[in-house]
């Protein structure tokens, strides 16, 4: 099976933007935490998150590629069908044809991709621009700001309490103490 590791090299070899890598290492690392609290398997849930974006500077100019890319190169290797099928429901709403997620893992990454990038935001107007400084409250405050961090999809997020079963407030607690963990690694 597919480790870490190769997810890593696999995102390397294919994403050259810091950022975006920073991105892809956040929400594996809030994948691995979700499986734990979901009783899936840690493993397969942070290489998703690891490799859900790993083709986005390769498909930025055609959109309709993105996820479809990803699962190619995972031919290669030897790979769960849970974790592309993970992959491919992460573009559902946005890419043409994939599927709307069904399961706890698939959901999981819907999900929390956005969240990642608005924790990021609300680090970054912070004066010490530190992870370890922000607070759910924090967060929580910024997400009834409909002004701030715009372009982030807060009805993709909030489906967290319907199709996991957990609240907002716990699952921005899940996600940021999961970037907080990964601080150094993300950056912040």
């Amino acid at each position: 099976m597919i480790t870490r590791q190769q997810a890593l090299e696999i995102l390397h070899e294919n994403m050259q933007s810091q950022n975006l890598r920073r991105h892809c290492y956040a929400v594996g690392a809030v994948m691995k935490v979700l499986a734990e609290k979901l009783d899936g398997n840690p493993q397969d849930w942070e290489v998703a998150g690891l490799l859900h974006d790993a083709d986005y500077e390769k498909t930025k100019e055609n959109t309709q590629e993105h996820t479809k890319m990803v699962l190619g190169w995972l031919e290669q290797h030897e790979v769960h069908t849970d974790i592309k099928d993970a992959i491919l429901a992460h573009g559902w709403n946005y890419v043409s044809g994939n599927p709307e997620p069904c399961s706890p893992m698939q959901w999981a990454l819907y999900c929390c991709d956005e969240l990642t990038g608005f924790i990021v935001a609300v680090t970054l107007i912070r004066p010490e621009k530190k992870l370890l400084r922000v607070a759910t409250e924090n967060v929580l405050s910024k997400w009834k700001e409909k002004s701030f961090a715009a372009g982030v999809h807060r009805e993709q997020v909030e489906l967290c309490e319907e199709k996991l079963g957990i609240p907002l407030n716990e699952f921005v607690t899940i996600t940021l103490t999961a970037m907080q963990d990964n601080a150094e690694d993300l950056g912040l």
